[in-house]
This record gives C-alpha cells, structure tokens and sequence, in this order.
C-alpha cells in the first residue's frame, strides 16, 4: 500500500525528537509495566480506553499526515513512518495492550476519568464539595514528575491531589470545572517545576513531602538541571463521556534559557513559589533544596 504523498511543510508539524521520546516511553513500559499503565478492570474503564484508541487512530493521520497513514488493508491499521511500525485501528480486547500501544505511537501521558454520584462530606467550616466526583479508571504515564502514577488509579479527583499544597481550598471548584467541560471543548495549561536531572521517568525524588530529609540549598549541578514544563490538556470524550487529562513533558536546560537572557526571570518566578495562596508549594517542588543554587546561577 503506497504511503499518502505529504508536502515539505507537514514534515515540521511533530517534534524532531519524536522518535527518540517514543522509544524512550517503550523501554520505560518495558521495565515497569505496573507503574506506567492501568485500569480499574470495569467495562466501563475499557470503554473509555476503547473510543481513546479509536479516536487518535483517525486523528494522527489528519493532524500529522507525513508521519501517519490510514492503510486500506484487512483488518484497516495505521502506519507510523517515524518508526516503521503499522498497527491495527481496532482495539485489542485487553485495554492495558491498547494503553501500551498508545504509549508507543504519542509523547502525550493519558488519564481517563469517570464522573460519578458521591456521598459529600458534612460541612466542617471548608469548601462544600458538589454531590459528583471524577474517578481515575484507566492511565498511561511513562513520564511522571515525582509520583507513582499506579498509586493514583482507583481514586477520586481530590485524593489523587492529596499531596498537594493548598489543594482543599480549589478542589471543590475544580470539581465544578470538570464537570462543566463540554464535549468539543479542550482547556490547556501550563504547569512547571525544576529538577536538578535530565530524567523523564520519575516516580519519586521530585517533590518534598512532610517528613521528609531534605538538604536545603544543596550545591546542584547546573548542567544537568531543567525546568520541566508539562503541558496540559482537558478533553472530555463524547461517547463515553469520560474526561481525559493528556500532558507532554518537555526539559529545557538551565544553562539554554540563561544564554536566551530570561534568566532574572526565571529565578523570579522560582522565588515566588514561597508567596501567594499555596506558600509552602515552595518546599513541596523542592525549591528548599536547590532554590538558592539555582536562582543564583540564573542572575549571575
């Protein structure tokens, strides 16, 4: 089957590091597969992963034609250029195999959520939660920044966020949100974090939790040390309904963004984790450990 003809300007449309990332996530599956990948075992969990798989089939060509091709064969597959690989276009029945081959065709980690009914807690002076929460039913994350992602499935939107700063005092507001997101609405953020290595698959180290020995303003090793950006997106799937959290990771080098001059403003934002409504998001992203070493560098 003769491959769609592409222009030279479809070439630019995917990242140059592609290939190199997709690899990356196979190997990571390889040797941890309970970590990076999971479902909660329900039909409805394998539905979700189901009209997932379905939908970046018949997305990828379209969005990345000079890497993606629908082929016309029996059973229909997609074939992917970047790695020589061709897959089928119809799920496989067991939804952690679909998951794996996801994890091998984008960059992007993928969490499903289902709404549901839940008993709200007595008001105790806080936030009054709605009476439906999101539960995570199925994921793949090969490029966790400091957590188990294995030790999230199964759990509602606030529990999964329970290490993090401040959390209870938006959580009832981003339930709202969630269940708000329409179908053919997608919502991006940003979030960012620095890490003193150049490791995409971290399931621990990255944050500082209570209780924890932490070296404050330790001597880092500026080469190796990036500020992480994910970027994120909400994407609410329109026939099962479930709400699918994607993000891609990406790293740029401290020392890049020192010699592209935005350097005062990057220790600026560093410093000003400690200020705000969530203070101690400064220990929580490990700014205690390499916050002064860092800063520093970029003002120097």
């Amino acid at each position: 089957m003769a491959l769609q003809s592409s222009s030279p300007e479809d070439l630019i449309v995917i990242d140059s590091n592609y290939k190199e990332r997709v690899e990356t996530r196979r190997k990571v599956m390889d040797g941890n597969p309970g970590t990076v990948m999971g479902t909660i075992g329900t039909p409805g969990a394998k539905a979700a992963v189901d009209e997932l798989h379905a939908y970046l089939i018949d997305y990828l060509p379209k969005r990345y034609p000079s890497i993606f091709t629908k082929m016309l064969s029996s059973p229909p597959s997609l074939y992917n250029a970047a790695t020589g690989k061709t897959i089928a276009s119809t799920p496989p029945a067991n939804p952690l195999d679909a998951l794996r081959i996801l994890g091998e065709t984008v960059e992007d980690d993928l969490f499903l959520l289902q709404e549901e009914s839940i008993q709200t807690v007595p008001d105790d002076g806080g936030p009054a939660y709605p009476d439906t929460s999101h539960r995570l039913v199925a994921f793949l994350c090969c490029f966790p920044a400091g957590f188990d992602p294995s030790s999230k499935l199964g759990l509602l939107l606030k529990d999964i966020h329970k290490p993090v700063p401040s959390y209870d005092k938006i959580g009832p507001s981003m339930e709202r949100f969630f269940k708000r997101l329409a179908v053919g609405q997608s919502v991006r953020r940003l979030n960012w974090s620095v890490q003193t290595h150049k490791t995409l698959f971290v399931p621990r180290g990255n944050h500082v939790h209570e209780g924890d020995e932490v070296e404050h303003d330790a001597d880092v090793d500026i080469s190796q040390t990036c500020l992480r950006v994910e970027c994120q997106t909400l994407t609410r799937l329109p026939v099962t309904k479930a709400i699918l959290f994607s993000f891609k990771t990406y790293l740029f080098p401290v020392q890049d963004l020192k010699n592209e001059g935005v350097g005062p403003d990057l220790a600026d934002a560093i410093e000003g984790l400690k200020e705000g409504n969530a203070p101690s998001m400064w220990t929580y992203k490990g700014g205690v450990r390499w916050g002064k070493s860092v800063c520093e560098y970029l003002r120097s």
